[in-house]
């Protein structure tokens, strides 16, 4: 017979825990065959593999794959020489759209994210197609005292776009347990002098603060012609007349909506300085700086961005990986 007293959890529920947290032990560590797992608990192979399946999803296990550069394939080697970085190149083929190539590169990220937090840490997370993908796969892993941080305002003439920032807060959030704050205020204010004033607000301060002493951000890299197009450039954030303006400007990505040119430069461009994000300078100073990239399309993006410094992990599908090294190659030669 089950029990709840005083909202504890039944014996039911205890029971699965400890089973499958020695089912983890025996095959993760001992390297016992299930075989010899299901005779040690008393239960079948397929209890074993459920079990096993529950552990990792609860959090009891991590699975964690390490590349060196000896270790790594040639092309992530190659990043890792060229650029200073972390990679983890995610094995793709030819025949998937690129949505389907997202889920591959996000699932490699979110898995990558769960190795870098930890309790006590204060992690900025942007908006987006990427973020959004990636908060899907996230595994559960209990932290204490974290705090998960919204790094740019949502909100825009149509929306306050509150919803669909706070569902990959949510999801960040309960993956490590951590305490989330919101960044309720635009994406790009109308006019910069109106910025100015609520950066001083007591309330904005607050969450400003919190930015200032991230040790993790995790983002992905927004694109004018993207065949995934970025969700600030498909959701009503910007105008044609804006559109126009960046391409005007030298414009080829942004980081949580602060826009930067292919020598990663971003003083003088206007929208900058009525955007929400954080500096790329101020990102800068976070210890690890965690960027998705799925697709060719955001290739010139991600070569300016690693060029001038704003991160310090990759995650990045097969074929825009070879295509970043050829990019390289082609601008060294044209130098």
């Amino acid at each position: 017979m089950r029990k709840r007293e005083g909202g504890h959890r039944s014996e039911t529920a205890m029971r699965r825990d400890a089973q499958a947290l020695r089912a983890s032990q025996l095959y993760y560590v001992q390297h016992l065959t299930m075989e010899s797992i299901a005779r040690d608990l008393g239960t079948s192979r397929s209890t074993v593999s459920r079990l096993l399946t529950y552990a990792r999803d609860a959090g009891m296990v991590t699975i964690t794959i390490t590349e060196n550069e000896r270790q790594a394939p040639e092309t992530a080697a190659a990043i890792a020489r060229l650029f200073g970085v972390r990679v983890h190149v995610v094995p793709t083929d030819g025949g998937l759209s690129e949505a389907q190539v997202l889920d591959r590169v996000a699932a490699q990220a979110a898995l990558l994210v769960g190795s870098l937090v930890d309790s006590e840490m204060t992690i900025g997370v942007a908006w987006g197609s990427t973020m959004s993908a990636i908060s899907r796969h996230l595994k559960r892993k209990p932290t204490h005292d974290s705090v998960v941080v919204q790094l740019n305002g949502s909100g825009n003439t149509q929306s306050s776009g509150i919803g669909y920032a706070s569902e990959i807060l949510h999801r960040f959030g309960t993956a490590f347990t951590a305490r989330v704050e919101q960044f309720p205020v635009p994406t790009f204010f109308d006019r910069a002098e109106t910025r100015a004033l609520m950066w001083q607000e007591r309330s904005v301060r607050r969450i400003l603060d919190l930015h200032a002493h991230m040790g993790l951000a995790v983002f992905g890299l927004g694109t004018i012609g993207a065949e995934v197009p970025s969700h600030v450039y498909r959701g009503g954030y910007l105008t044609p007349r804006d559109i126009r303006g960046l391409r005007q400007q030298g414009v080829v990505g942004d980081i949580a909506t602060v826009f930067f040119r292919a020598d990663g430069d971003t003083e003088g461009i206007e929208l900058n300085a009525r955007s929400t994000g954080p500096t790329l300078d101020q990102l800068k100073s976070v210890p690890r700086r965690l960027c998705a990239v799925a697709g060719q399309s955001k290739v010139p993006a991600l070569a300016a961005a690693l060029n001038a410094g704003y991160i310090t992990d990759l995650v990045v599908d097969e074929g825009a990986a070879r295509h970043l090294v050829r990019h390289h190659e082609r601008r060294a030669a044209q130098r």
